[in-house]
């Protein structure tokens, strides 16, 4: 029996959050690696929208792996897969080779791009594919680890019995929306506070359709809770475009703003559904750090206490 089926024969799904910012995704796809990676998974396909964190999680999975779609570089022409016959097999041939299907299918046939997906594995390479779900049919055969991208990452092992790339797709599709909302909220929120002059600092963390801002003691704030999701819901029914500027900021208006997250968000702030701040500040029992949680669409009216709850 391989080693993946023996370590990980009763795993179904795996679901976190998707962290909004660079950093946090890489570290998640350390994570990620580290625990559901095995040795012998050759073919590793990723599925969700382009912007959804696919290249970082990646990245973060596989630390110096160079992918064929980077903006931080020239693309690399002609695509190394397709070469992969023609290499030698010795100790200094490429082991691990990544594709982005959607950013190659402009280029290059999908039975071409499927024949030499299948033509590396079968020479014990490892591929990893982006947006998988569009070649899955061309290939006859699913992946050894699934993971997809949308307001949550689901990582699955996928067997005869599925999960098929679709069905993960269908699910993180459908999510994303929610999490370019939460993530425009998330910094309208910021930005209402620090015009107020709160200065402290805060950690980033998640809930379901919603952000947390964790503060190490309560900070001081010039307005109330309430006072701060009025502000934001202005802001919100102005409808002021939000656009990408650089890695590092985006623009709120025509203003620069901090931004580590700077492709996952919305186009302009009228998308954000249903502001809802919690009205006190929560108090974390373990580390006593001071939380405040913000959420959209209708889970605003939900307890805190059901806001994560399964099903």
């Amino acid at each position: 029996m391989p080693y993946s089926d023996r370590m990980q024969k009763s795993h179904l799904y795996t679901v976190f959050f998707a962290p909004r910012g660079f950093e946090r995704m890489a570290d998640l796809g350390m994570q990620v690696a580290q625990q559901y990676l095995s040795p012998f998974d050759k073919l590793i396909g990723l599925v969700g929208k382009a912007g959804s964190g696919k290249s970082m999680l990646i990245k973060g999975m596989f630390p110096g792996l160079e992918l064929v779609n980077d903006d931080d570089g020239v693309n690399i022409r002609p695509l190394p897969l397709l070469d992969v016959r023609e290499e030698t097999t010795g100790f200094y041939s490429q082991h691990t080779y990544h594709l982005d299907i959607q950013f190659e299918a402009a280029f290059t046939q999908m039975h071409v791009l499927a024949e030499a997906i299948l033509d590396a594995v079968n020479l014990g390479k490892r591929v990893i594919v982006e947006h998988f779900d569009l070649i899955y049919h061309y290939l006859n055969r699913n992946a050894h680890l699934l993971i997809g991208i949308g307001e949550e990452v689901i990582i699955t092992r996928p067997t005869l019995f599925g999960p098929e790339p679709q069905d993960i797709a269908d699910i993180v599709f459908k999510s994303l929306p929610f999490r370019r909302m939460t993530h425009s909220a998330e910094d309208l929120c910021e930005y209402v506070m620090r015009k107020q002059g709160m200065t402290e600092t805060f950690i980033h963390s998640d809930v379901r359709h919603g952000f947390i801002f964790s503060f190490a003691k309560r900070p001081e704030l010039k307005m109330s809770l309430d006072e701060i999701e009025q502000e934001v819901n202005a802001l919100i029914a102005r409808d002021i475009p939000i656009s990408f500027q650089d890695d590092t900021h985006i623009r709120i208006g025509e203003e620069s703003w901090l931004c580590h997250g700077p492709r996952m968000h919305v186009r302009s702030t009228a998308e954000i559904k249903k502001f809802t701040l919690n009205k006190e500040f929560l108090t974390e029992p373990i580390t006593e750090r001071s939380l405040l949680v913000g959420v959209v669409g209708d889970q605003g009216s939900e307890k805190i206490s059901d806001l994560n709850k399964i099903g």
